[in-house]
Parts: structure tokens; C-alpha cells; sequence
């Protein structure tokens, strides 16, 4: 009987951890297949990586623009750095002429300061600044100052192409570099002395008048002027905005009418449509600057199939001191010379090899060959215009 007991235990438990480990494998499978379909979701949720752009990024707005600003006016203060006034007239007129509105009378008497300097500044008046703020003015002279460290600009105007005044420039200059000179004539220079900036140094005296909430249409300027890239716009605005308010006018532009709803709040229209994204169109170009040997290509760049060899004929002259000393039985009087050798050698590049590119040759393609044959950056620039000249490759070439 007690036998009976234990065998019917040991089946007991035996079937008890059967069925434990059962439902232990289902749980850990549901589990996993829990977690399978939830990275499904998510990549699949998930952005695919591209290039896109915000609006506000690729367009301007049409009335929404810096004024460009300019004015004259003069430095003092310079460590006899400034305008020799015999040589710069309109420096010593202009220094009379502000004497005078002081109430100092100078007319006729000989000036023979060199602390002063004559000066240009221009600025940029941003949009919808308001009086009372400030700008950055740029400052650079105009005679023959050689330095302006540790000048002050007095009070000056700053007009706009209109010939009214928006701004007075008055401040401290800071210098974009440094001069020193030894009393030898020996000179070192870093950077351009003669120009100079006021950080905040013009306080705007006149708004420019433009209510952007009275406007029945917006106008995007786009800054690379593409027909795509102008027709995804369109398409982006109208699909955020749910309406067909958006649509392209012409390569550079996408006119968007203002719905009844923002007619009184357009500054509002356009911060919803500003963060809309699109990704932008680039068409196959190639920009070539040969002064400094850069290139830049676009990756729709694309070769028809050809066959590129490049070599260079290369002579090197290379000369070897030897020293000549006479001999035992020399005759008297002769002296140890040197003289040279000469080894010239030529390198007419034996070992570059041919580089064939398939039909429609991608940019990393390209290069890859063009690596493989040894070029640089110089001799890259005369295969590509050589590769366009035959008609190989399927974009613009631009040289700068």
C-alpha cells in the first residue's frame, strides 16, 4: 500500500512539472512573439531616414527681407593710425565740418592730427525691427589709415536706398586683426586691421512700414529655383493644411492663398506651414573651382559607359654633390673642388591602368575609379571636362 502511495506521487509530481513546463514554453513564446510584432510595429511606424527639409529652410517670403543700410563717418581716438589729412581731404573737411557744429571754428587753420580716420559702415536692417533696437555695423576706412584699434566711431547716420535715415552708428571698434611695425620697416600683419565691427553699434530710429497681416497671398521664394522641389511644396502645404490653397506659380515660386479663417492672422498661416516637411530636388551638377582645386558633385550625378586613362610624363633632375680631390702626383697648385652629377630620370606612369565605368556610373562609382587610377583633385578636374566634352556625363558642369 505504501508502495502504491509513492508511485502514485511520483506521477503526480511527474505530470504537475509535465504541465508546468508546458505553460512555462507557451508564456515564453507568447512573450516573444509579443516582442516580435512590437518591433514590427515600431520600425515600420517608424520615419524612413531622408533628406528633408523644413519649408522655412529652402524658401524666403516674399516682403520678408534685410534692408541693406550705409553710411559715412568718422574714427578718433587712433594711436596715430589714421589718415595723414594732407594726402585725405574729405577726412580733414569732414573733421572741420564737425568741429564747426560743435562750435569750434577751425576753417583755415593746418591740422596735423593723426588720430583721425574717414569711414565707411553699412548694416542690414532686419525685417519688422523696431525702433529702439539694435544692429551690428560694419566698419572699414576709406583713406589711408593703417589700423583701427582702439577707435571710436562718433555719431553717424545710416541710410537706406531710399536716402532716409533708420539708424545711428556710434560705439568702440573691434578689429578683425592686428598690425605691429619695428622701426626698421619691418611690418606684421594677421588679418585686415582696417576693418572692423560694432557688436550692437546702431540703435534703429525708424521702422520700415509692413502690416503682414493685411495680406491676401503669400509668395515663396525658393532659394534653388526647381520645379519639383516648387510642386512638392505646394503638395505638402495642401495636403498639412487640407485644403488646395497652395500651387506653383513658376520654378521659383508657390503663391499660397490666405484662407477666410487666417485672414487677420497670416503671421499664424504661415508658422504652421513653415515646419512642414519636403525634401527638396537637386538636379546632376558638377562645381568646379580650379583656382583651388576643389570639386563638388551632386549625388544624381551620372557617366555613361566609357573608358578613362590618365597619365603624366614625369621628369625628375636629380643632382648629387661629389667632392674632387688631385691625385698623389698632382701637379702643384691643384685644389679640392666639388663638382655635381646629374641622374635624370622619367616616369611616364607605365603602371596606371585603364578605368572602365558601366552605363549610368553613380558619383561613389566614379570616384572609385577615378581613385583606383591615382588622380587627385587637379588632374580630376581636366577628366571631367574631358568626360562632358564626350558627352559621357549626364549633368551641368559649372567652373568658378
Amino acid at each position: 500500500m505504501q508502495a502504491i502511495r509513492v508511485h502514485f506521487l511520483s506521477m503526480t509530481a511527474a505530470l504537475f512539472s509535465k504541465h508546468v513546463l508546458r505553460l512555462v514554453s507557451y508564456s515564453l513564446l507568447f512573450f516573444a512573439s509579443t516582442a516580435v510584432l512590437i518591433m514590427a510595429i515600431f520600425f515600420l511606424a517608424a520615419p524612413k531616414a531622408h533628406a528633408a527639409s523644413r519649408i522655412k529652410d529652402i524658401v524666403a517670403v516674399e516682403g520678408i527681407r534685410d534692408n541693406l543700410l550705409v553710411g559715412y563717418g568718422l574714427v578718433v581716438g587712433l594711436n596715430g593710425t589714421g589718415d595723414k589729412l594732407n594726402n585725405v581731404t574729405f577726412t580733414e573737411k569732414s573733421l572741420v565740418a564737425f568741429l564747426e557744429r560743435l562750435g569750434v571754428k577751425t576753417k583755415g587753420a593746418d591740422l596735423k592730427t593723426k588720430n583721425v580716420a574717414a569711414v565707411s559702415l553699412t548694416a542690414s536692417l532686419p525685417p519688422f525691427a523696431r525702433a529702439g533696437s539694435r544692429i551690428d555695423v560694419k566698419v572699414s576706412t576709406m583713406g589711408d589709415a593703417s589700423n583701427l584699434q582702439g577707435g571710436v566711431l562718433l555719431a553717424s547716420p545710416l541710410m537706406g536706398a531710399d536716402g532716409q535715415v533708420y539708424a545711428v552708428a556710434q560705439g568702440s571698434i573691434a578689429i578683425e586683426g592686428f598690425g605691429a611695425a619695428g622701426g626698421d620697416g619691418s611690418l606684421v600683419l594677421k588679418g585686415v586691421p582696417t576693418n572692423g565691427y560694432i557688436p550692437n553699434g546702431a540703435i534703429i530710429e525708424k521702422e520700415i512700414a509692413f502690416d503682414f497681416n493685411t495680406l491676401d497671398q503669400l509668395k515663396l521664394a525658393l532659394r534653388n529655383a526647381d520645379i519639383s522641389t516648387a510642386g512638392r511644396i505646394a503638395s505638402a502645404i495642401n495636403k498639412n493644411m487640407k485644403a488646395e490653397i497652395a500651387k506653383v506659380q513658376d520654378p521659383g515660386t508657390v503663391s499660397v492663398t490666405v484662407p477666410e479663417n487666417y485672414k487677420d492672422s497670416v503671421a499664424e498661416l504661415l508658422a504652421k506651414i513653415e515646419h512642414v516637411p519636403v525634401t527638396p530636388d537637386q538636379i546632376a551638377r558638377v562645381v568646379i573651382d580650379e583656382a583651388s582645386g576643389t570639386i563638388v558633385m551632386g549625388e544624381n550625378v551620372r557617366i555613361d559607359k566609357v573608358a578613362i586613362a590618365q597619365g603624366n610624363l614625369v621628369v625628375q633632375i636629380k643632382e648629387t654633390p661629389v667632392i674632387s680631390q688631385p691625385g698623389a702626383f698632382a701637379p702643384e697648385g691643384a685644389e679640392t673642388v666639388e663638382t655635381t652629377t646629374s641622374q635624370i630620370t622619367i616616369d611616364e606612369n607605365a603602371d596606371r591602368k585603364l578605368a572602365v565605368l558601366p552605363v549610368g556610373a553613380t558619383l561613389h562609382e566614379l570616384v572609385a575609379g577615378l581613385n583606383a587610377l591615382g588622380i587627385g583633385p587637379r588632374d580630376l578636374i581636366s577628366i571631367l571636362q574631358t568626360i562632358k566634352a564626350a558627352g559621357a556625363i549626364q549633368a551641368s558642369i559649372e567652373s568658378r
